[in-house]
């Protein structure tokens, strides 16, 4: 009997939840959830409008989740049961581990923390405005986004910067993180979702951008160098034995086959197509539309143009700005508001 059960691993601001769905039907992609698990984790506020997280509680809740929930299959369920796991997480929020020791250098960044406000400032004043960035990477100079957050671990924690200096460091959001401590440091990577979320990321090339990088991390010579080696790889969610085998807990053996940031993942949930937007309720509220295939849309009065989804499939329409969308749910291409 081929395996019956799914699992979907998602790690979020405020908790983790792992739920296993039944496989109904595999033509229709219909599925069943039948168990579940979630835990919350510690929310760290260090100063006023700082927030972290224990990157090593974040695993061991989630190898936690994981355990509970197959326990809780009706009828009984193993590892066998399961054909693989899917992970969606908070995104932007940043870790910075050694490659050598695997552990964490410093707490997580959390997206929502403002300690790089003035990092901001200093990249507006010296590139001239905040959307000086954003014709190639979708995104204005914020303080919400991953890249101004690794300059600040490299800049502020010693640890960090040493390992930045020897080729240890390992800087990614938490999906590069799970995947990396779930597979026992044998993949690095990241997907498109996630990376089009630090600034770095060239929306036509869907890959890291030197020029980008170096005006994130500073544009002087004394400015702070992030290493080549320490970004993950960046993959397509079509390219599932990119992400790994899972080595710890109860789903040692067990793929991995995609990792997709939770707004993302919502709207390809959703079966958002070209043309349909959904907004989401959680620590936040969040709003986007797919655009559809082929280059860039960008849009004025602040929304962030920022990747293509999960895979690429055969061409469709197009939407230009300006015209009149339905607000339902859809894919690919996504604007944010």
């Amino acid at each position: 009997m081929p395996p019956s059960l799914v699992g979907a691993l998602d790690q979020g601001t405020t908790s983790t939840r792992f739920v296993l769905y039944r496989i109904e039907n595999r033509a229709r992609a219909k599925l069943t959830p039948v168990a579940s698990h979630q835990m919350e984790h510690r929310q760290i506020f260090p100063q006023p409008g700082w927030c972290e997280h224990d990157p090593e509680e974040i695993v061991a809740n989630s190898l936690e989740c994981m355990s509970h929930a197959l326990a809780k299959v009706p009828g009984g369920a193993a590892k066998e049961d399961v054909a693989c796991v899917g992970i969606t997480n908070q995104r932007e929020t940043t870790v910075a581990w050694d490659s050598v020791t695997g552990k964490p250098l410093h707490n997580a960044l959390v997206w929502l923390d403002t300690r790089t406000q003035r990092v901001c400032d200093d990249l507006v004043t010296a590139l001239g405005s905040a959307d000086a960035l954003r014709a190639q990477n979708g995104l204005p100079i914020s303080t919400y986004f991953s890249g101004t957050k690794m300059r600040w671990l490299v800049e502020h924690v010693d640890a960090v910067r040493a390992a930045a200096g020897n080729g240890t460091l390992r800087v990614g959001t938490m999906e590069t993180w799970l995947v990396w401590s779930l597979t026992r440091e044998n993949n690095f990577v990241t997907d498109v979702t996630n990376a089009s979320r630090t600034m770095l990321m060239d929306l036509r090339t869907l890959s890291w951008d030197t020029n980008l990088c170096a005006k994130v991390f500073g544009v002087n010579a004394n400015a702070t160098k992030l290493p080549e080696s320490a970004l993950p790889k960046i993959v397509s969610n079509c390219e599932f034995e990119k992400f790994g085998i899972i080595q710890r807990g109860a789903l040692a053996g067990v793929k991995i086959t995609a990792t997709i940031g939770d707004q993302h993942a919502a709207t390809l949930g959703q079966r958002c197509t070209p043309g349909e937007a959904k907004n989401t309720y959680g620590t936040g509220c969040f709003a986007l539309l797919n655009t559809g295939y082929g280059e860039p849309v960008f849009f004025a009065k602040g929304i962030m143009y920022h990747d293509r989804v999960a895979a690429r499939r055969r061409p469709s329409r197009r939407i230009r700005p300006g015209r009149k969308h339905r607000h339902r749910r859809r894919r690919r291409r996504v604007a944010e508001g």
